[in-house]
């Protein structure tokens, strides 16, 4: 009796035992389960400080190379100032125009002669700011109207049609840059654009335009373009002239003044002229003469 005694309390005893070593098996597990989730994020956080130093890193180079393009555009922009009072004797589109020529074998003949304002006929310099930047005398060298209409149209095409530079931004490229449309000449040509605006009243702008714009083959500013194309000189010109040689200055390598068959040409010299009698710079009589002249109805003069 007392053996089967002994036999069952040895077999309670190894049973307390199994259980006490079942328990700390399991507070073993649930503690190396509680270490392990308080050791993923003490793993993670060093991945986390690491993509966040790489990321300021990169954003203070980026910050030092922008820093550093826009100190060389301003260190190598030309000096505007000269030219309130001095008259440009060339230009950098005449240099590219003759250095293209020279490249192809042939010699370009420069025509150019400067005149100032007041010997251009008022006809003449009227039908090209409607023609080129009809809010000239309005902005500050930039026509956001007119660069966004000129997207639009661009996008509805899905061709450039339209351009959206005003004169004072053609005014830049024409003496200071080659004609390439690089994003950084875009941006040299805006920058220059706000120091011709702060440095030069609007008709000195205009004056300037005028007398170094290219009009053809070799031809630049509006008096070269009168003698060569009419005989005349600019303070000579007639409306019928005026809004031909208006009309060709969105293309002058490629449209002549004197073509009204070209579809594009024609109805450009029409706007031109229904414009400029609305805003009474002509009379009805002239209008009605060049509605005949530029659909072929009438001979011009």
């Amino acid at each position: 009796m007392c053996y089967f005694r002994l036999q069952r309390a040895e077999i309670c005893l190894n049973l307390g035992m199994f259980e006490d070593n079942k328990t700390d098996a399991l507070q073993e597990k649930l503690s190396s389960g509680n270490d392990l989730l308080q050791t993923f994020p003490e793993e993670s956080k060093p991945r986390r400080w690491r993509w966040l130093r790489f990321l300021v890193v990169m954003m203070a180079w980026l910050v030092i190379l922008l820093a550093g393009m826009v100190s060389y555009i301003f260190s190598t922009l030309p000096n505007v100032a000269p030219l309130k009072k001095e008259n440009p004797k060339i230009t950098a589109m005449m240099e590219y125009r003759e250095a293209e020529a020279k490249a192809k074998g042939s010699k370009l003949r420069r025509v150019y002669y400067y005149v100032p304002l007041s010997r251009i006929s008022p006809l003449l310099w009227n039908a090209v700011l409607i023609a080129e930047d009809d809010k000239f005398f309005q902005h500050e060298g930039f026509d956001w109207d007119g660069i966004k209409q000129a997207i639009d149209k661009n996008l509805e095409r899905k061709r450039v049609v339209m351009g959206g530079s005003t004169i004072t931004q053609q005014l830049a490229k024409n003496l200071f840059l080659k004609p390439s449309r690089t994003p950084w000449r875009k941006i040299r040509e805006a920058i220059i654009a706000m120091k011709l605006e702060r440095e030069l009243d609007k008709r000195r702008i205009l004056e300037l335009y005028l007398n170094v714009v290219e009009w053809g083959n070799g031809i630049y500013g509006i008096e070269a373009a009168a003698r060569t194309y009419y005989q005349k000189s600019a303070a000579d010109l007639d409306a019928s002239q005026s809004i031909r040689l208006a009309s060709v200055l969105v293309n002058p390598q490629r449209y002549s003044p004197f073509n009204d068959r070209n579809r594009r040409m024609r109805n450009k010299r029409l706007i031109l002229a229904e414009r400029m009698f609305k805003r009474h710079l002509i009379d009805e009589e002239t209008y009605q003469w060049l509605i005949e002249e530029f659909h072929g109805t009438k001979a011009s003069p």
